[in-house]
């Protein structure tokens, strides 16, 4: 008789992510794995970001497994994307993990899914089915997601609206969960926290009450003109309201300063800092006014904190906070900045409509339901039951 004793393995689940949002949205469901009894976690970044990444891991007590360190000063899409791939197929070999999670629409996502399916993992997409309808807008955001729904073993979408998206395109219903956004997880958690900001001058300001009106710019489709269109429009805003504080973290690219800068150097009530740390903006966003933004994490976090946004973009993948109401498309033409900010920022009742709304992103457990459903779906697959060795 073989009295060998039998070890149960718990299935091992890979993370992926590369960029400060990423980070930011994995991390609720890194930590939900990790603090699951039946299923062990690894984590591997790839430095697409670098000292933002790195911010967002110490933040949430988050240490990677592995580090690809992928970051060169200057490099193309193209070159993340292969760097991604080479440096991540060793370590899923060596890992042979059960499934691999990538999220949303970075060119990390795309790389680390296709190098996955390559080895026949099943990937599961969190935050899936996003869609603005534009393959060149956001750039090139669009055409991740679209190719990462292409390898995705399970969809895991934040709202109806991506569900229903996904379901047009053909992905099976039984792949796709509704579970809402784990970035409203990770922001109610951090402005709990209450973070101290590094700059003496942010903490003066949040300290007086004066109103915020807090910008953040940096999508590839609006540099040139058009982003210097955003930076004569800040300076046009603070002239108009001097009672009112514009706060600028501004990119550190050199494309984007280049453009911004110019027209709010020296105005008075304009402050332009470095990048904040994800604590010390959720810290900010939660003490602003109103968002003028083109991301699409702060479309998603400043609804679920009261916020208005008004998005410089001609089109969004996260039209649910538009149908509320409580995100507004404003595009980067000058005029039309101007006023939709100052409109917010003169007439209470347009303000107060859009700072009631009611945010569509989820309560804050959506990291629960997506570990729910990777347990539940991906043993479908045969890739996550206990096994031995």
């Amino acid at each position: 008789m073989n009295d060998r004793r039998r070890v149960l393995v718990r299935p091992r689940v890979m993370t992926v992510y590369g960029t400060r949002p990423e980070a930011i949205k994995c991390a609720p469901l890194v930590k939900a794995i990790e603090a699951s009894d039946d299923l062990d976690g690894l984590l591997v970044v790839t430095g697409q970001h670098r000292e933002m990444l790195d911010q967002v891991n110490e933040l949430f007590e988050i240490t990677p497994d592995y580090d690809l360190n992928i970051m060169t000063h200057g490099q193309t899409l193209s070159q993340i994307f292969s760097r991604v791939l080479d440096g991540l197929d060793p370590v899923l070999e060596k890992e042979q993990p059960a499934a691999v999670v990538v999220q949303g629409d970075t060119t990390t996502s795309t790389a680390a899914a296709l190098a996955a399916f390559y080895r026949q993992i099943p990937v599961v997409h969190l935050e899936a089915g996003l869609r603005s309808g534009d393959l060149a807008s956001p750039f090139p955001e669009e055409a991740n997601r679209r190719l990462t729904s292409q390898i995705a073993a399970l969809h895991l979408a934040p709202t109806a609206t991506s569900r229903e998206n996904l379901l047009r395109e053909g992905v099976p219903d039984e792949r796709i969960v509704v579970t809402g956004n784990t970035v409203i997880d990770a922001l109610l958690t951090t402005v709990g926290k209450q973070v101290p900001f590094t700059e003496a001058a942010l903490e003066q300001l949040v300290a007086s009450g004066r109103r915020i009106v807090l910008v953040t710019t940096h999508r590839r489709e609006s540099w040139g003109e058009p982003m210097a269109g955003v930076g004569r429009a800040l300076a046009t805003i603070a002239r108009r309201h001097p009672e009112v504080a514009v706060v600028l973290p501004l990119h550190r690219n050199p494309v984007v300063r280049d453009a911004v800068l110019p027209a709010v150097v020296g105005v008075e009530n304009v402050l332009v800092t470095e990048p904040l740390a994800y604590g010390e903006f959720a810290r900010l966003m939660a003490a602003s006014t109103l968002l003028l933004s083109d991301s699409g994490g702060v479309q998603e976090e400043a609804p679920a904190l009261g916020k208005p946004v008004l998005v410089m973009r001609d089109s969004t993948e996260r039209p649910e906070a538009v149908e509320a109401g409580t995100v507004a498309l404003v595009g980067t033409d000058e005029d039309r900045v101007v006023t939709a900010v100052s409109r917010l920022l003169d007439d209470e009742t347009a303000y107060r409509a859009m700072a009631n709304a009611v945010s569509p992103y989820g309560d804050g457990t959506a990291a629960r339901r997506a570990l729910t459903a990777i347990r539940r779906t991906v043993a479908t697959d045969g890739r996550l039951g206990g096994g031995e060795r």
